[in-house]
């Protein structure tokens, strides 16, 4: 019986020190931040035709991690799933256009947003719909469980379309737009303005906005210590300029938040 009850706790100690292990960075991964990203949402992060990462986003992690003095691993992620994600520990940080909402924050901490953004709707050049008030009896697009879902459902447009059908990515929705299956997408607004230089002529943007809104990193509860860090990075990019050329090279001018 003593030696049932030695081997008992004996494994029990095992499990406790494998679990206590798993629950914390250790080594070579506490030196590295594994941040969360939407590979298909471009110009923030996506892939071009090489199939790398690109996109402000990919180029501003980057270069704040490395104020850190951390290694960085862009690890693509099913969005809908984004905060399940980090708050299990797969990915330390959110980060790839992630609007700042107050539903949100009950989930993560949040970086000082970094910048601007608006939820917008997105229709073919050659549509007959100017107004969000066009939209009624009409089928729109919009991507799964985004602050564009948000938008829409915070306004009058939910009980006046005809159908809201979700995508897994901007793409899709556009891409069904193409063929007529849907008769606008809304959008974030840079992605609205990636798209349109992509593809000069094919689309436009309604004048009337939906919300506007700004976008930050998303960090797990608990973790100030990686949020002060991150925080500190930044501000240091804002005032030594490094923000200011991401930004220009990916927007044509300095749309960081200070």
């Amino acid at each position: 019986m003593k030696k049932i009850a030695w081997m008992s706790l004996l494994l029990s100690a095992m499990v406790s020190l494998v679990v206590g292990c798993s629950s914390a960075k250790t080594g070579a991964d506490a030196n590295k931040l594994i941040i969360g990203i939407d590979d298909k949402f471009a110009p923030m992060g996506f892939r071009d035709e090489k199939n790398e990462l690109v996109g402000f986003d990919i180029d501003y992690a980057r270069a704040a991690s490395e104020k850190m003095g951390k290694q960085v691993e862009f690890q693509p992620i099913d969005w809908s799933a984004k905060e399940s994600e980090l708050n299990s520990g797969r990915i330390d940080l959110i980060w790839n256009g992630y609007t700042i909402t107050d539903v949100r924050k009950e989930k993560v901490l949040f970086t000082k947003p970094y910048l601007k953004n608006a939820q917008v709707v997105v229709t073919m050049a050659n549509s007959n719909l100017t107004k969000l008030s066009d939209l009624a009896g009409k089928a729109i697009g919009l991507q799964k469980l985004s602050s564009a879902a948000d938008a829409v459902n915070a306004s009058d447009m939910k009980n006046q379309v005809k159908s809201i059908t979700e995508y897994p990515d901007n793409v899709l929705a556009l891409s069904d737009m193409k063929i007529g299956r849907v008769e606008a997408v809304v959008i974030d607004q840079v992605v609205a303005d990636y798209y349109m230089a992509k593809e000069p002529g094919a689309f436009k943007v309604m004048e009337e906005s939906l919300a506007p809104e700004e976008y930050g990193v998303g960090v797990k509860k608990g973790n100030e210590a990686l949020l002060n860090e991150l925080q500190k990075a930044l501000d240091t990019m804002n005032q030594d300029g490094t923000a200011a050329k991401i930004s220009e090279k990916w927007f044509g001018e300095n749309r960081v938040l200070k």
